[in-house]
Order: structure tokens, then C-alpha cells, then sequence
């Protein structure tokens, strides 16, 4: 299976999960990202997954990450990279052990990914807001 193939179906999966499809970016999420950069965003996705996801044991799994006041909280929440129970169960990554650099960095280019398309998702909602 290709990465495209792989990332179709794991947003298709994540579109169709009623918890994982309630969760959008507001607009100071939106606001914050543009005053960032996505560069910056990204800088920020791998702190907190190094942080909060990669070690073998985390104390408090489960409950690492804050449901909201950051993008990349929100995003780990719509990707299922919140903990490391939902890393196993949607991406196969057991728990126990401590993520590889490839792991993390799949985790993070995961949440990107969803953090790109939500803004996009945004932008075609404004834009068809828009009357001529």
C-alpha cells in the first residue's frame, strides 16, 4: 500500500468516526496558524508528540492531551494521535515501546495533514459565504 493509499483510507476512516469528525479548527485556531506559519505549527506537532507520545510509558495516557488551546491539540484529537491507545488502535503502533523518529514523524506529517485540509475546508466555507 502506497502512503496515499494509506493516508485515503485512515481520513476516511477518521471522516466517517462521529468523535473524530466533530472535531474543526475555530477561527483563532485558524488566526493563530496564519500568525505562526505552518512551519512554526509543525515545530510545535513534533514537541508535543516527542514529548507527550514518543516515551515507552506515559504516566497520565489518556489524558496528555488538552481537548483544546493549541491547533495541534485539536488535530491530534481529529487524528487519533492523542494517546497512545488511539495510536494503536488507528495507526498500529503498540504502546510500551518508545516511538521511532520514522513513527513520530508519520505521526506529525498525520496531523499536518489534517491541519491543511481543515484550513482548506475553512477557506471553501468562507469562500462560498461570499456573495458577489
Amino acid at each position: 500500500m502506497t502512503k496515499d493509499e494509506w493516508y485515503r483510507q485512515l481520513f476516511e476512516r477518521l471522516d466517517n468516526s462521529k468523535f473524530r469528525s466533530s472535531f474543526h479548527l475555530k477561527q483563532k485556531d485558524i488566526d493563530y496558524i496564519h500568525e505562526k506559519g505552518l512551519d512554526t505549527i509543525r515545530q510545535h506537532a513534533k514537541e508535543f508528540i516527542a514529548k507527550r507520545e514518543a516515551p515507552a510509558y506515559i504516566a497520565n495516557d489518556g489524558k496528555q492531551t488538552p481537548m483544546k488551546g493549541h491547533p495541534v491539540f485539536i488535530a491530534q484529537h481529529a487524528t487519533a494521535t492523542c494517546c497512545r491507545e488511539c495510536i494503536r488502535k488507528w495507526h498500529k503502533m503498540q504502546p510500551g515501546k518508545e516511538l521511532s523518529q520514522v513513527q513520530q514523524d508519520y505521526l506529525v506529517d498525520v496531523i499536518m495533514t489534517w491541519i491543511q485540509r481543515e484550513m482548506e475546508r475553512q477557506e471553501h466555507i468562507i469562500s462560498s459565504l461570499t456573495v458577489d
